[in-house]
């Protein structure tokens, strides 16, 4: 019996060996890297855009933790990757062509930038697909679309969609101020107009961009997804914990424009702008992910399902999916 067991662990070690990265080969690895060096010879103007994006502006310094979220998506598949016959599918070589065919027709047709940078992740897809078949797709096709929480909007774009919350943020925010006796609170578009104890304060409390909600709404919808992926629970609680990224993230930032405003009416302007201004944006983010915890804790234990074996009856919480 001994024996049988320590067969069994070699075979379970050996196997667990096998299943690894190194497994591939050198020549698989080389062949990764000129299709790598390919794509980047085509799209390195757009790549280089796109970083200097992360690095220039701090509302997409969240873009250099992107591709490693994706590289470990793949690898927690990577017993189902590795085990795969690799079947080249003609479909998309066709795609492939399409894309590097469409490409010169929207950099020299549209010079629309962001459709430039986007094509980058069809290209990629088409390539997975050509070299690997619908089989690799299925394992890989999320952590190639989630390539886009990387690529930057078009700052004309981006402004215009940070207009909408920051009055939004502005009118709750006065809102909550006018509970405060003696405070009088106004919103007129992203300025808030306040007068306390009868004194009018200048200047208004302005909800400047970097207020807008639109940094930590992108950084957290990227991670809310990265959660509902890695988690092993019911769909249907994926599906709620990924939709409860954006009003989480809208919620944070109101609490930061209240907060901001009570420091500047009742303590000192000083604190409310500067370092202390993006300290406090900061400290939105372990209470963005509190809320997101205590969702996802709440529903772990909202279904109690019921199971009789041998006569006994045993209660358990929702079980993974396989």
């Amino acid at each position: 019996m001994q024996d049988v067991n320590r067969f069994r662990t070699e075979n379970q070690t050996l196997s667990e060996q096998d299943i690894s990265w190194a497994s591939l080969g050198v020549h698989t690895y080389i062949k990764l890297a000129i299709i790598a060096a390919a794509v980047y010879g085509v799209f390195h103007t757009e790549i280089y855009s796109i970083v200097y994006r992360w690095i220039s502006d701090s509302s997409w310094s969240h873009g250099f933790l992107i591709p490693f979220f994706s590289l470990y998506f793949i690898n927690q598949k990577k017993k189902g990757i590795l085990s795969l016959q690799p079947s080249t599918s003609y479909i998309g070589f066709l795609l492939l062509i399409f894309c590097l065919a469409s490409y010169p027709i929207i950099v020299f047709g549209y010079k629309f930038g962001y459709i430039k940078a986007l094509m980058l992740i069809p290209t990629i897809g088409a390539i997975v697909l050509f070299i690997g078949g619908w089989k690799l797709v299925k394992y890989t096709w999320l952590p190639i679309i989630y390539i886009v929480f990387a690529i930057p909007i078009p700052a004309r774009i981006y402004n215009d969609l940070t207009i909408p919350l920051r009055t939004h943020d502005a009118q709750i925010a006065a809102a909550i101020l006018n509970f405060v006796k003696g405070l009088e609170a106004n919103a007129s578009g992203v300025v808030i107009d306040v007068v306390y104890k009868g004194v009018r304060l200048e200047p208004g409390l302005d909800v400047a961009e970097a207020c807008s909600g639109m940094r930590l709404l992108m950084a957290f919808l990227a991670l809310g997804v990265a959660m509902a992926y890695l988690h092993y629970r019911p769909i249907w609680q994926r599906l709620v914990l990924l939709a409860s990224t954006v009003p989480i993230a809208l919620l944070c930032n109101i609490a930061r424009v209240t907060t901001t405003g009570f420091i500047y009416i009742l303590w000192d302007p000083m604190y409310a702008q500067g370092i202390y201004h993006d300290m406090l944006g900061l400290l939105m983010l372990p209470l963005a992910f509190g809320l997101y915890g205590g969702l996802a804790w709440f529903m772990s234990n909202l279904v109690v399902e019921e199971t009789v074996q041998q006569g006994v009856v045993i209660r358990r919480k929702d079980l993974p999916e396989e």
